[in-house]
């Protein structure tokens, strides 16, 4: 790893507390930039140490999940750094809220790209219904689609949504934005404001949800809005489960409307067994994987925050917990 952008943590002598599931991996790759911290990897807020750790650790870097586990039982870090980008659990009742939050940013815009980019080629080269065609035997099957012309959505149009508008810009595709409000981002011809959705909805031949969870952002993608989309049009979410009137978007896809949708995030996960997600037509479930959370991608991104939580400056992803995130 490249420590020249966070110079002056080799002095930092104080305790961080680590609490993820690849707690060891984040060890390894901080300790060399951080010679005289004591760094204390868990992998689960059950450990018989950890309670120790946590109290004298006034700097976490953990899951959020994990962390909102311990916060129920513990005083708050005056900063948390999550190793994601949803801080979803930290809104819930009871739980302390710790003076600093920090979100995982600037590492997933790539991840995400590599995701919509996947099922907008699955779905353009027919590499389904070629599969089919293998196993029948058979050497004809139908005929492949470009992504070149595409007009593209990226609901969400923030750091992650400008990341996945640049990788995909040199495919051909045309892009547009939706965000809170209207106005100019980075990467997209036009951005629509929420209040737009349906009207913006009909442009799109692909659309790609990444809006966080906000009181506005649940329950939008419903059956008029499935009905605004043009016919034999991709939807992709990548955000999150509750944006979704889950059996909305199967009576589209079964109607035959919907051409067809991939879906990272449910309301809940795993979804049980009778969800209609495991057997609709046309309907790729692919288990909250879009945007894993790498290790030696965001141990750089934290201890840049580190440097600037020590020289008290703004942190990178600090989270408005007014606004939600």
């Amino acid at each position: 790893m490249n420590h020249h952008g966070t110079p002056g943590l080799q002095a930092f002598q104080g305790d961080i507390l680590i609490l993820d599931r690849n707690a060891r991996q984040y060890r390894d790759l901080l300790a060399a930039a951080l010679p005289n911290a004591r760094l204390h990897a868990h992998e689960s807020p059950a450990g018989p140490d950890v309670a120790e750790a946590a109290s004298a650790s006034a700097i976490w870097l953990a899951s959020c999940s994990l962390a909102v586990d311990l916060l129920a039982r513990q005083a708050p870090p005056r900063w948390l750094q999550t190793t994601s980008a949803g801080i979803e659990p930290l809104f819930s009742a009871g739980v302390p809220q710790p003076a600093l939050v920090s979100r995982a940013v600037g590492v997933f815009g790539q991840l995400m790209a590599e995701y919509a980019l996947t099922y907008m080629l699955a779905w353009r080269r027919q590499v389904f219904a070629w599969a089919g065609a293998q196993r029948r035997g058979d050497w004809d099957g139908p005929a492949p689609g470009t992504l070149a012309g595409l007009r593209v959505l990226v609901a969400g149009a923030g750091e992650i949504g400008q990341d996945v508008a640049r990788l995909l810009a040199p495919f051909g595709v045309a892009l547009r934005g939706l965000a809170r409000q209207a106005r100019p981002l980075p990467g997209f011809a036009q951005v629509y404001g929420l209040d737009a959705l349906d009207s913006a909805a009909a442009w799109a031949d692909v659309f790609i949800n990444i809006l966080p969870d906000t009181p506005q952002t649940r329950d939008i993608y419903d059956a008029s809005f499935f009905a605004a989309l043009p016919e034999g049009a991709l939807f992709i979410n990548m955000g999150r489960g509750v944006a979704v009137v889950e059996p909305d978007l199967v009576q589209a896809l079964e109607c035959g409307h919907l051409g067809a949708a991939a879906i990272d995030v449910c309301r809940e996960e795993p979804p049980p067994a009778a969800h209609p997600f495991w057997r609709a037509p046309r309907l790729w479930l692919t288990g909250h994987s879009a945007g894993p959370t790498l290790p030696a991608l965001l141990a750089p991104v934290f201890l840049e925050n580190l440097r600037r939580f020590e020289a008290g400056e703004p942190l990178r992803g600090a989270v408005d917990f007014t606004r939600g995130y």
